[in-house]
């Protein structure tokens, strides 16, 4: 949920770096590394939204399990050939949340650089058969249409290029908060006609009130977005929870909340809702039972070396360049969800 912002730590060098697309080598050999694979994306295709689950090409609910990058700001060495390889073929992921926040040095700095990099992070994550959540991984100030007209341009490019893909999903607002849920909808429904405009098939999930959690860290529920849900087609609701923090009042809202309405837990930690301090496995694992439950798709957060317990990697991993693959490099958040991931749904034959 709310977190420490960090000052900025990657050289202007390495993101130019990251910003370039992958050569075409190296794209079509990863290309026939995911199809020899049978990746999450060979084998479930073009998702939709089927009542209140996420569903394959034939219709069938499928959950799907993954990594939130950290801002790319500050973390896009952490997203290399090799972390990617290891996501999607030692940790056998489904599916990669590129975090890219508008403010705290981010989006609104440079759009150019940030939408570029996140094209590339999409072409890196389509080589390997993963799925993509395209985060606009909005935070502070939390009403969203303080960004409104910069989501606008952003996913009209980013639906434009990418629409005949068949692994996006397009997260339209991270954390809103401060503001009333009809505030948040007012928002959803401005923005998904534009991206309707240009991909009318990719699912959008949209965050809800107080910092996604349903409004419970307001002192609201689910309820709200039941009685008042957005006029659109083909959505999620996302929610978010740290399991050190988020008890079971707010286990039970999301269990509710899976009965009536589409959900996607797109970030979670065993954290506190900093993303540090101590773990609390038992608490994170009943929350993983229940979304198996209910097929409640997930991503954990996060996939780079920060400090905080809440980053998978030890420190420095990145720029050591790895090792990424196995555990030896993983802090005890990182082997407990990777080992949680690696159990993930075959999809039948994967």
């Amino acid at each position: 949920m709310r977190r420490i912002l960090l000052l900025p730590v990657l050289l202007a060098a390495l993101l130019l770096g990251l910003a370039q697309p992958p050569s075409p080598a190296l794209d079509t050999a990863a290309v026939q590394r995911a199809q020899e694979l049978r990746t999450p994306v060979a084998a479930n295709g073009r998702l939709r939204v089927c009542g209140t689950r996420l569903c394959n090409q034939h219709g069938v609910p499928i959950q799907l399990r993954g990594m939130s990058t950290h801002g790319l700001q500050w973390y896009g060495r952490c997203l290399t050939g090799g972390s990617l390889d290891a996501l999607a073929q030692d940790w056998k992921a489904d599916v990669l949340r590129i975090s890219m926040y508008i403010q705290e040095g981010g989006y609104e700095t440079d759009p150019r650089k940030y939408t570029d990099m996140v094209h590339s992070l999409i072409e890196q994550a389509t080589a390997r058969g993963l799925y993509a959540i395209v985060d606009w991984h909005m935070l502070s100030p939390g009403d969203p249409h303080h960004n409104l007209a910069r989501a606008k341009t952003f996913f009209t490019e980013i639906a434009r290029r990418h629409r005949a893909k068949n692994n996006l999903l397009y997260e339209i607002a991270n954390e809103p908060s401060g503001v009333g849920w009809s505030r948040i909808r007012s928002y959803a429904e401005q923005l998904i006609p534009v991206i309707r405009a240009e991909d009318p098939g990719t699912p959008v999930l949209v965050g809800t009130r107080a910092w996604s959690s349903f409004g419970v860290s307001e002192g609201s529920d689910e309820r709200e977005v039941v009685a008042a849900p957005v006029r659109a087609a083909n959505i999620m609701y996302t929610f978010h929870f740290y399991a050190a923090s988020h008890r079971d009042e707010y286990l039970a809202t999301l269990s509710r909340a899976a009965d009536k309405l589409p959900v996607f837990v797109t970030e979670f930690g065993t954290q506190d809702y900093a993303g540090e301090g101590a773990d609390d496995f038992a608490m994170a694992q009943r929350y993983l039972d229940l979304m198996a439950s209910k097929k409640i798709s997930w991503s954990n957060w996060n996939f780079s070396d920060d400090h905080r317990s809440g980053a998978v990697f030890r420190s420095g991993t990145c720029a050591a360049g790895g090792p990424w693959a196995g555990t030896g490099s993983l802090k005890p958040a990182g082997v407990w969800v990777r080992e949680r991931i690696r159990s993930a749904d075959a999809f039948g034959d994967r």
